[in-house]
């Protein structure tokens, strides 16, 4: 099943994403020394958001990423049940935040599986960040993983909700990857997500205009 999805995300999924918008991708360097488990934290504006993340993290580390995904939307029938788990490995998560599926999630962190998850539960529907819910936080924390920061540019503008598909031209977008991020001794999950939200929005910032304010961006794509 792990050589399937693998084929599904970078062959098919990684073609679809090059074919409809410019990718560039920063912050990777940072990941050098990222082993084990760990929990993505990335803002969601876009149905391209997991497929972004999934095709530009490096390969050790997306190779049995599972990401969370909304229980009454992509577990609701079979056949999507089945699409999001063939490229999304994914588990369910309840749109009230992590409780439900927190078993779970730690069960796939402690065999070394990392996560992604969204934590503003629902895409954004201006393309601002959001608040985030402290479900991941509280969950990396108990689990002794970090949290890796990750920014989603452009993609709002690309595909918003509500759209039926990208629009034309290729738009730019670009994933920002921030240094990976632990618990601080005695810090609440709410503390910890509020630092982790921080990061997410300062890595937005730094690079949004750079990319946003050109029609197109050249880059190696997902690789």
């Amino acid at each position: 099943m792990a050589a399937a999805r693998w084929v599904a995300q970078r062959v098919l999924l990684g073609g679809v994403i090059r074919s409809v918008v410019s990718v560039r991708i920063f912050g990777r360097e940072r990941l050098s020394d990222l082993r084990g488990a760990f929990v993505v934290v990335a803002n969601h504006t876009s149905h391209l958001d997991a497929p972004l993340v999934f095709t530009t993290l490096p390969r050790r580390l997306a190779r049995y990423l599972s990401a969370g995904a909304a229980a009454d939307y992509f577990f609701d029938v079979k056949w999507r049940k089945g699409l999001t788990a063939l490229f999304f490995n994914a588990f369910p998560i309840h749109r009230a935040g992590l409780n439900r599926p927190a078993s779970e999630a730690r069960a796939l962190l402690e065999r070394g599986v990392p996560l992604l998850v969204f934590p503003e539960g629902t895409r954004s529907r201006t393309g601002r960040i959001g608040t985030f819910k402290v479900g991941a936080a509280a969950l990396a924390n108990q689990s002794k993983v970090p949290v890796l920061p990750v920014a989603i540019i452009g993609a709002h503008a690309a595909h918003p909700r509500g759209s039926k598909w990208p629009k034309a031209g290729r738009p730019p977008v670009a994933v920002v990857f921030g240094d990976p991020v632990f618990a601080h001794a005695g810090e609440t999950p709410t503390e910890y997500m509020r630092r982790v939200r921080g990061e997410v929005q300062r890595l937005h910032d730094e690079h949004a205009h750079a990319v946003l304010s050109t029609g197109r961006i050249a880059s190696g794509g997902p690789r």
